[in-house]
């Protein structure tokens, strides 16, 4: 039972990936209940109570501001999971199929908003949410198209999450609630100094098959096989 966030990071290092959120999917997750089922499970670890130590709602943004070695974003299902270093060029390959950016929209793989998204962030380095509609020139009546191709981009693990920033005034004074930032998969981990092996995608798909099933055996083949490949 992992009773701090020093724990989660090690078991997650330990593990490779897991999804983000309160359950497991049926896959793997190292902390698999919400904040509804908590209440019956012994462990100090409590969703949402804001303690940095205890509660995984915190762990992570904690990740991605204070390590090297860890990736979130929604990468599993269309929602939240966590892969490491070791394991982040086994997705990219699976994931991407051997294509860059520039290849997979061409061939018809991605929209013409995740084109406009992608480019927002990769010409700026990072780009909060609020400044990657604004860049990108994305209408109100845009919304549930903008979302989808920034969720469609994590999934290939062409951006991700890399932190949150506020919106500034004229002053140079944050204000309002915090957005979540992005930046290129490339650029997150070379910041922290990581130069990512990319295998064949059918070895890397087989690795972290392996992984899952020992991660958790019951995993259903057709459940994984989307689990993987997003």
């Amino acid at each position: 039972m992992i009773k701090n966030y020093e724990e989660f990071c090690r078991a997650l290092l330990g593990c490779g990936f897991s999804m983000g959120g309160g359950s497991d999917k049926g896959i793997f997750a190292l902390i698999p209940y919400d904040w509804q089922d908590q209440q019956y499970i012994d462990t100090p670890v409590k969703w949402h109570t804001g303690d940095p130590y205890t509660d995984p709602w915190e762990w992570r943004m904690r990740v991605l501001e204070e390590r090297d070695d860890i990736a979130y974003s929604k990468v599993f299902f269309r929602s939240s999971g966590y892969i490491t270093k070791d394991w982040y060029g086994d997705f990219v390959a699976v994931r991407r199929g051997g294509e860059v950016f520039e290849e997979a929209y061409f061939n018809g793989r991605l929209s013409r908003e995740a084109k406009r998204i992608y480019e927002a962030v990769s010409l700026n380095g990072a780009a909060a949410l609020h400044d990657i509609k604004r860049i990108g020139g994305f209408l109100r009546e845009e919304n549930s198209r903008f979302e989808r191709a920034l969720v469609e981009l994590q999934m290939k693990l062409y951006i991700t999450m890399c932190g949150r920033a506020q919106r500034v005034n004229s002053a140079g004074e944050g204000y309002g609630w915090s957005s979540t930032v992005f930046m290129t998969a490339e650029d997150f981990w070379e910041q922290r100094g990581v130069s990512l092996k990319v295998p064949d995608p059918l070895s890397a798909y087989e690795r972290i098959e392996a992984q899952a099933l020992r991660l958790n055996p019951q995993a259903d083949k057709k459940k994984l096989k989307k689990f993987i490949l997003g």
